[in-house]
């Protein structure tokens, strides 16, 4: 029996009603008027024993919440000095698979790219990430969670197949993508404290390049969607906090295409990011930025930094194209 349909099983909820969703369905909301969209979004959680023993409770507090249409995950399911083990990632899946309404996950560097260090297990982190694709998206284009729900994946791109993880999909005018980028600088910083081997080092250079390569085409195909059918808003989901340290090498073209693609989009702009855990609300490139090399202003995307390191607040993101502003967001403290 497929890993996620045990998971479903195992979850019982009352008179609850499942709506299966599919982006083609979904895009209807270009020709016709669209109903307002409630994101959660959550990430760096869980973190450490505590927040695992918590974990559930930020899920029920997420649940209750009927507004809540969809969860996004930002990446980072674990602390960075902890296992990462076969048994945690399954243990964070079945935990996914507790909510109620579809959950989008991205992958973030403490499950692959920092698994190297000792305290993680000292593992080769091609081989975690082969791991996480194995756990969490062995079904492309299936969301989490109870409720099910299918996305555009990069899957099913032959020249991106390996990608399933960058997902996206289309509702209330707005088209919705998860991209995966990482901290660490992108996956460029050294494996195993910087004494990893001439191979090792070729094998993580060969990765980011591909990834890097794989996300600048998701990216072209979200706004290219969102032009094509005359959306309002986009909105780019990843783990990454591309801006610290006022610019990172890994994130050069990422960022580079970003601005590009929104200066020159008639729309709303939304970055979601992790990563550095706590709570900012920018337009990092409002006045271009010299870091990246970036000299004309892109007024039209705002970035939303999470704060991370918790399972006491989430962050609810509302998407309103009948609204003059599209993009509503608001911190949440259930407890």
């Amino acid at each position: 029996m497929p890993r996620r349909l045990l998971a479903t099983l195992s979850v019982t909820v009352a008179a609850f009603v499942s709506v299966s969703i599919s982006p083609a369905s979904a895009g209807l909301d270009a020709r016709a008027p669209a109903a307002p969209l409630t994101l959660a979004v959550i990430g760096d959680t869980p973190y450490g024993p505590e927040q695992v023993a918590s974990f559930p409770q930020l899920i029920d507090d997420i649940n209750r919440d009927p507004r809540v249409r969809e969860v996004v995950h930002l990446g980072d399911i674990k602390n960075g000095s902890s296992l990462c083990t076969d048994e945690y990632f399954d243990h964070v899946f079945s935990e996914f698979n507790r909510f109620l309404d579809p959950v989008i996950y991205t992958p973030g560097d403490n499950e692959w790219t920092d698994c190297h260090r000792a305290n993680n297990g000292a593992y080769d982190p091609l081989e975690r990430l082969d791991a996480i694709r194995s756990v969490f998206f062995g079904e492309p284009g299936s969301a989490h969670g109870v409720r099910p729900m299918s996305l555009d994946t990069q899957a099913n791109d032959p020249a991106h197949a390996t990608f399933a993880e960058n997902t996206r999909w289309v509702e209330s005018q707005t088209v919705v993508a998860a991209v995966h980028a990482v901290g660490s600088n992108n996956g460029l910083a050294p494996w195993f404290g910087g004494a990893e081997t001439a191979e090792q080092t070729e094998r993580r250079l060969a990765e980011v390049e591909a990834r890097t390569e794989a996300a600048l085409a998701w990216v072209d195909g979200a706004f290219d969607v969102a032009e094509e059918r005359g959306l309002r808003g986009v909105v780019i989901s990843m783990q990454a906090d591309t801006f610290i340290g006022g610019g990172n090498s890994g994130f050069a073209e990422i960022v580079r295409r970003l601005a590009d693609r929104s200066r020159a989009f008639d729309g709303d702009v939304l970055l979601l990011q992790g990563d550095s855990h706590r709570y900012l609300v920018d337009k990092p490139l409002a006045d271009g930025h010299a870091g990246y090399g970036i000299s004309e202003p892109v007024p039209n995307l705002t970035r939303i930094v999470i704060e991370g390191e918790t399972t006491s607040e989430w962050l609810r993101v509302t998407v309103d194209p009948r609204a003059e502003q599209l993009f509503r967001w608001q911190r949440v403290h259930p407890r």
